[in-house]
């Protein structure tokens, strides 16, 4: 499997790549990618000249209308970050709403961030855990189908690691049950999905822009809605309800973008394609330079992958704690990311243990992958790993 999707993904296998002159002293598990400072200098002069710091401004209309273009989107909102993102889709959408005096029920993944889950229990929904896929460690579709109830009001699933979910299962299944699906997509900006945007599959789509994503604002986020009057409903909600200078038509928060993050936005949306094949570059070289016992995740088929992370599967947590040991001892650090799986989590609650989910979770180890991470730095993590497991 791992040689078919370096065929499908990569150059040619054993092809060479130009060198780069020396290696950092240490090597993190990612790194903000930073683009020209002179353009993103041009961008803070506009600021400055129009006294226009928040509030809808130049900029951020600027970038909204281009990530729209880009990302083959409509109904596109930024947010000041990927949290209130998928709090904001959550109310929008009318999903924090009790039903029969208690909690209504979300289904979602174990296997992500925290912020997937905890934001649903913020916002006073009840969260279901289901169980993800072996392979491609998103949510399993007949796994969902098991947790619905008569509370359930939405499917939250992730598109993990870049990686597709089962859009065409989930969107049926959500439309046979009347649920709403708000996918979490931080991290599949630009992934597409038969040759059409991931991020326009659902009710709604989150983005997260933080320093460490693809695509980042140094902090801030996204909703895309399916529906515009949904659109325009968080469009009002997170500027405190205001609908006018005088006129306060509902609840609300402040969620909104400032323009200095949107002057990062659009330096950062400018180098885009060469920040993807640098990208791209490094992480066909890992998949060529590792051994190939190792478990990679299954991409969809369908998908043009966005080479966001390159997460390992080894085959014991023990064999994953002496890997990062050993890796941290030559000055590379990677990140057990996700982990722990957040059914154990005791401040989410309490849940039943979703076997997979913990399986994967605890033997996975993203490696580092970055725009300027050097091909030599990736054969010496390469050759670190083989070495350790033989």
């Amino acid at each position: 499997m791992q040689l078919a999707i370096a065929k499908r993904l990569c150059l040619p296998l054993g092809k060479q790549y130009p060198q780069a002159e020396s290696t950092d002293l240490v090597i993190p598990v990612t790194k903000p990618y930073l683009p020209d400072r002179k353009k993103l200098a041009r961008y803070i002069d506009g600021i400055y000249d129009r006294h226009w710091l928040t509030n809808n401004g130049q900029l951020l209309q600027r970038l909204t209308e281009r990530l729209e273009d880009y990302l083959g989107v409509k109904h596109l909102l930024l947010v000041s970050n990927g949290t209130l993102a998928l709090q904001i889709a959550y109310r929008a959408l009318g999903i924090n709403e009790a039903v029969d005096n208690a909690p209504a029920q979300a289904i979602t993944t174990p296997f992500t961030f925290v912020a997937t889950a905890s934001s649903l229990k913020w916002e006073g929904i009840e969260i279901v855990f289901a169980d993800i896929d072996p392979k491609t460690w998103c949510l399993a579709p007949e796994k969902i189908l098991s947790k619905i109830t008569s509370k359930t009001r939405a499917i939250v699933p992730v598109h993990v690691f870049g990686n597709a979910c089962d859009v065409k299962f989930i969107d049926r299944l959500a439309a046979k049950h009347n649920l709403k699906v708000i996918y979490d997509g931080s991290h599949a900006f630009g992934a597409k999905y038969h040759g059409k945007s991931l991020l326009n599959f659902g009710d709604a789509t989150t983005l997260s822009f933080h320093a460490t994503k693809l695509f980042h604002t140094c902090e801030g986020g996204a909703v895309i809605f399916k529906h515009e009057e949904d659109f325009n409903r968080a469009k009002m909600m997170i500027n405190f309800g205001i609908t006018g200078p005088e006129s306060i038509d509902s609840l609300g928060i402040n969620a909104k973008m400032n323009e200095l993050q949107a002057a990062m936005g659009l330096c950062v949306l400018d180098e885009m394609d060469e920040n993807l094949k640098a990208r791209e570059r490094v992480w066909c070289r890992y998949q060529q330079a590792l051994p190939q016992s190792l478990q990679l995740q299954e991409i969809h088929e369908d998908l043009d992958y966005n080479y966001a992370y390159f997460p390992v599967v080894f085959d014991s947590e023990a064999q994953v704690l002496s890997i990062s040991r050993i890796l941290e001892e030559n000055s590379v650090f990677t990140r057990r990311y996700f982990y722990p799986s957040l059914d154990t989590v005791e401040c989410l609650g309490q849940y039943a243990l979703q076997p997979i989910s913990n399986q994967i979770a605890s033997r996975v180890l993203c490696l580092p992958i970055y725009a300027d991470l050097p091909i030599e730095s990736v054969d010496m993590i390469a050759r670190i790993i083989g070495e350790a497991l033989s």
